[in-house]
């Protein structure tokens, strides 16, 4: 039995499959409080059978060095009751002879969607799902890319679009990409959700405008042959398209990537890619 967790901010997704990404069947719930979210997992894959490995996809930052000693801890995060908070262990405990494998949430989409998705057959990918943060995957000569910590792309500082004075969401660092073009920046920006507003409005070439500029940043530092944008802000008509333009405009013929289009595409397995890749985990 292959068992896998996507653990979201917001929701967990549980499911049974095959280390090659296919899915047999899933749970989807809320995400509360830890012990209660991972008590619930536990549950649901006692039910199906004892799992032989779980591939865990986590929301960071989270340390996914598995020779850490807080290997599978949260570490310093906003949501509530969650920094600190081993979910290797809690596992573990539950399953003691499974075989565990670890990443973020986005690199694990990343992966799913390099293996069996929009970026099929490249080993050099970037997957950016943009929701109530931004978070990035990146994979290089095949491989997920790990550091000191994790790729956090959200993170990255843009420069300010001509006439903008928004001071930016982050808590930590008020006008970096997440804070300047995540949906809570945009909602607070123009007082709307994204999904409330025109496919014309100003706001979108506001958002095209930061995302091209952090992909720009990509480019440059680990140069990837395709970026897949998810997450529910990326569902607004045109803006694929937009930030692909405009990222082109900024590269002035110097990035050879771009010479091969689309660059810049929407995910192929939509909601499934994290749990999917979760499931692929397993086969590392």
């Amino acid at each position: 039995m292959i068992a896998a967790m996507e653990l979201g901010g917001t929701k967990t997704v549980v499911a049974i499959g095959g280390s090659d990404g296919e899915l047999i069947e899933e749970y989807r719930y809320p995400t509360t409080k830890p012990e209660e979210t991972l008590q619930r997992a536990v549950k649901w894959f006692s039910e199906k059978g004892v799992p032989e490995a779980i591939g865990i996809a986590a929301f960071g930052p989270v340390r996914i060095n598995p020779d850490a000693d807080d290997w599978g801890d949260i570490l310093a995060t906003p949501k509530a009751h969650w920094s600190g908070f081993s979910i290797t262990n809690a596992l573990k405990k539950a399953f003691p002879d499974a075989k565990i494998s670890l990443e973020t949430d986005v690199n694990a989409a990343c992966l799913a969607e390099a293996k069996i998705g929009a970026a099929a057959g490249l080993k050099n990918v970037v997957y950016i799902t943009i929701g109530t943060g931004i978070g990035a995957g990146v994979m290089c000569d095949g491989r997920l890319l790990h550091g000191a910590l994790h790729p956090e792309v959200g993170h990255l500082i843009p420069p300010r679009k001509k006439g903008d004075a928004f001071a930016g969401t982050c808590r930590f660092h008020g006008n970096c990409l997440e804070g300047m073009a995540s949906g809570p920046a945009i909602e607070q920006r123009w007082g709307e959700a994204g999904g409330n507003l025109p496919v014309d409005h100003e706001a979108w070439d506001t958002e095209a405008w930061y995302l091209a500029h952090g992909i720009q940043s990509l480019l440059a530092i680990a140069p990837p042959e395709r970026v897949v944008i998810g997450g529910g802000v990326s569902q607004a008509e045109g803006l694929h398209e937009k930030t692909e333009k405009l990222l082109i405009e900024l590269a002035a013929g110097y990035f050879p990537a771009l010479e091969k289009l689309p660059f810049v595409v929407p995910p192929k397995l939509g909601q499934e890619a994290g749990i999917k890749g979760a499931l692929m985990l397993t086969g590392l």
